[in-house]
């Protein structure tokens, strides 16, 4: 089984990881059993990207990502503590990108 995350980092390091699969499988419980939602993907990502928006500059990034059974949101935290930087490229890779305010660092700067 595959699991979803939405990933979010900015200039300062990683944000947020939401492991939408588990979420929406809750959600779907709930639903079943005549209870209410407790939580909405869409509004979280939202709050993101108002978030991102806000801060514009911390060059925000927020991902959605699937990773193969046995990766969860630890692993992806671990990930981002031994190398941030190979991190957030493999994401970039393998992820759907929701949005980004990334840094273009071969922008000329006057100094």
């Amino acid at each position: 089984m595959i699991s979803n995350f939405i990933v979010c980092w900015d200039c300062q390091g990683l944000e947020c990881i939401i492991p939408t699969s588990e979420i929406e499988r809750q959600n779907l419980i709930n639903i079943l059993s005549d209870k209410p939602t407790e939580k909405s993907i869409g509004r979280t990502l939202n709050m993101l990207i108002l978030r991102a928006r806000a801060n514009s500059h911390r060059f925000y990034e927020i991902y959605g990502v699937s990773a193969v059974d046995g990766i969860d949101e630890d692993d992806i935290r671990e990930m981002f503590e031994n190398s941030p930087q190979d991190a957030a490229d493999i994401i970039r890779k393998l992820g759907v990108m929701i949005y980004s305010n990334r840094q273009n660092p071969s922008r000329i700067k006057i100094t």
